[in-house]
């Protein structure tokens, strides 16, 4: 019996998967428990339209993400903190304060988890801040850290 799976099932396949099952597996474990659903016509077809949709979502967010790093490429974004002798930082500037400088300098909301910080930024100067945007996309921000 094909069915269409509607979450994902462990050693059989993912949701949305099209798979060949016995009959009785059908329909005693999947189906009671929404696991699946008969393969229809109808339900294929319903389940083309959705991947159809779902490819388009995405790329629409790989464009996106694709133009928000041309816009980002070449901007610069100045944090100023306290900082004591030899440059050094009371406390450091995190991937919050990051995200803060950019939501505030370039309007542009970008979510704290996507700045991609090994660590805190200690030090005064310029330093390049990678920022995922997506998957595939990674841009690249100028931080520049002055003393307050």
């Amino acid at each position: 019996m094909k069915v269409i799976l509607l979450q994902d099932v462990k050693k059989l396949g993912n949701k949305g998967d099209v798979v060949n099952v016995n009959d009785g597996y059908a329909r005693n474990f999947l189906l009671p428990r929404n696991l699946a659903s008969e393969a229809t016509q109808e339900a294929m077809n319903v389940l083309k339209q959705e991947k159809k949709a779902q490819a388009k979502k995405e790329q629409e967010e790989l464009e996106a993400a694709q133009q928000l790093e041309k816009e980002l490429k070449n901007k610069k974004v100045t944090i100023a903190v306290k900082a004591g002798e030899g440059g050094r930082l009371f406390g450091s500037v995190s991937n919050k304060d990051i995200a803060k400088a950019i939501a505030s300098q370039l309007k542009y909301k970008i979510d704290r988890r996507k700045i991609l910080l090994e660590e805190p930024i200690r030090t005064l100067g310029s330093q390049q801040v990678p920022i995922k945007l997506h998957s595939n996309v990674t841009a690249h921000l100028t931080v520049q850290v002055t003393e307050a």
